[in-house]
């Protein structure tokens, strides 16, 4: 369900690098395609001293690098930045929202996109109250992150709730947007074949792996404050995860599909001081080689030592009717040896394999959800290898697969921000983060790290370029399982 859209788009921290590279290109391939509002406008505002023309000259060069250069035209993008303004704004200073005022009509409808540092967030709220940025038509997008706990979270909420009501808030988890998220949702409720296999009865284990090759990118302080917890798993896997557990909504809305997940994440079984061995590894990385080229170690990056996780991976169980039994495997890392994002679902063996008396091994069927770097869906199944079977039959696994840029070469492939954006202009949360959600997992999580404290865990050092820690293989491997590398 979408609202009347509004005349003003404003972009908080509009000369961070996720603008130049995520927001404005987005936006730009919204504006190309004609899906924005005619009469939209778009005001950017951050510290930065500039004037409408030097922005504007700014967003043209995030363009020229950021857009695929087979989409990207000087025509179009010099008609988008005619959209665009700049104020300066320093969000600490409450004076300084009258300028936004004078800029911005807040009964013509206004949607924000706030990207700054969360300790800005309270102050960005009540300069925008008091500006008269906060009524009945104006709504807000958070980026995160939305607080290092659960306390911190509850904070941050409070606070824009004074201004912002649940119904006008847009929690961001960008995984949300990418497409082969969304057709995790249409392979399981589009298709009669899954559905009724989509439990313990039918399923081993699931996995969900979240790799990255890169390091700390200049996000040392940021990250080692937070660490790969809670920069990955609160919030992009146990999204995942909730997707992949999740019962059948009774309709694709925000209230049917939000309230279905958050169902999922307080049933994840609590992972105590006595659970804590046997269901969570943690490690940081040390100096290696990531495709062929040396790299620093964590500590030599952050240029101090730190007992900051790079890498955790956890065992974790989903306690409802559907799951009972089936582990969720979960697993990710800076300086792995490639960047993948992925889950992969192996299916239970056949009761009963008719052909083992004829020398044949069935593998148990298998699907491949890849989401990152290259988008796909795979389907393992069994077959006969041809032949006159004089020796015993034979059977090999043969792979089913719908390469999402192959089968859809005629779409063109999008940032997940354009849907964000778009949903957010249109004012459609489902695919959004509701506070009972995020609560959910802070909730989970610092019960995780509560029980690293009491049971004295403490990272393990892995070479850069490799799957982790050893301890890793083990967490899987004692249940008979092995990671999908």
């Amino acid at each position: 369900m979408t609202s009347d859209p509004p005349s003003t788009l404003l972009l908080f921290g509009a000369t961070g690098d996720l603008a130049h590279r995520m927001l404005l290109p987005s936006l730009y391939g919204l504006h190309a395609d004609g899906l924005l509002p005619p009469d939209l406008k778009i005001v950017g505002t951050a510290r930065s001293a500039l004037n409408d023309a030097d922005y504007r000259a700014s967003a043209l060069q995030a363009l020229r690098e950021h857009v695929p250069t087979d989409f990207f035209t000087e025509d179009k993008a010099a008609s988008f930045v005619e959209r665009i303004s700049y104020v300066t704004l320093d969000a600490t200073k409450a004076e300084g929202f009258a300028a936004l005022r004078e800029r911005i009509d807040p009964a013509q409808g206004l949607a924000i996109f706030l990207s700054t540092a969360p300790s800005l967030f309270k102050a960005t709220i009540d300069g925008l109250e008091a500006a008269g940025l906060t009524g009945e038509r104006v709504r807000l997008a958070l980026e995160k992150p939305l607080g290092s706990n659960l306390a911190s979270s509850r904070e941050i909420n409070d606070a824009v709730a004074v201004a912002f009501p649940e119904a006008r808030t847009f929690r961001i988890d960008h995984y949300l947007g990418k497409e082969t998220v969304q057709n995790l949702l249409a392979l399981r409720f589009a298709n009669s074949l899954f559905e009724p296999l989509w439990n313990s009865a039918h399923i081993d284990h699931v996995q969900i792996t979240v790799a990255e090759t890169v390091g700390l990118e200049g996000r040392g302080d940021y990250y080692d404050g937070a660490g790969a917890l809670r920069d990955m798993v609160q919030n992009h896997m146990l999204q995942l995860l909730a997707l992949v557990a999740m019962e059948p909504p009774a309709d694709f809305d925000a209230t049917s599909v939000r309230d279905e997940k958050v169902k999922v994440l307080r049933s994840l079984r609590r992972i105590g001081p006595a659970e804590v061995g046997a269901s969570a590894v943690t490690g940081q990385y040390a100096a290696g080689a990531v495709g062929g080229q040396p790299v620093p170690g964590y500590a030599d990056e952050l240029q101090r030592t730190s007992s900051t996780e790079t890498f955790v991976a956890l065992k974790a169980h989903v306690d409802n009717w559907r799951w009972a039994g089936v582990p969720f495997y979960l697993r990710t890392g800076k300086r792995m040896p490639e960047r993948r994002t992925e889950i992969f679902i192996q299916f239970k063996s056949v009761p009963h394999s008719i052909f083992a008396s004829r020398g044949a091994a069935a593998q148990p069927n298998k699907l491949l959800i890849a989401i990152q770097p290259e988008e796909n869906i795979r389907l393992w199944l069994m077959a006969k290898t041809p032949g006159l079977d004089r020796q015993g039959i034979r059977l090999r696994e043969m792979p089913l697969a719908i390469g999402v840029d192959n089968a859809f070469a005629d779409h063109r492939r999008r940032i997940a921000y354009e849907r964000l954006l778009l949903d957010l202009i249109e004012g459609d949360p489902t695919l959004f983060v509701r506070r009972d959600e995020v609560e959910a997992q802070w909730d989970w999580i610092d019960r995780v790290r509560s029980a690293w404290g009491e049971a004295g865990v403490e990272p393990r050092p892995y070479a850069a370029g490799n799957w982790g820690p050893s301890a890793a293989i083990a967490l899987t491997e004692r249940d008979g399982v092995h990671w999908h590398d």
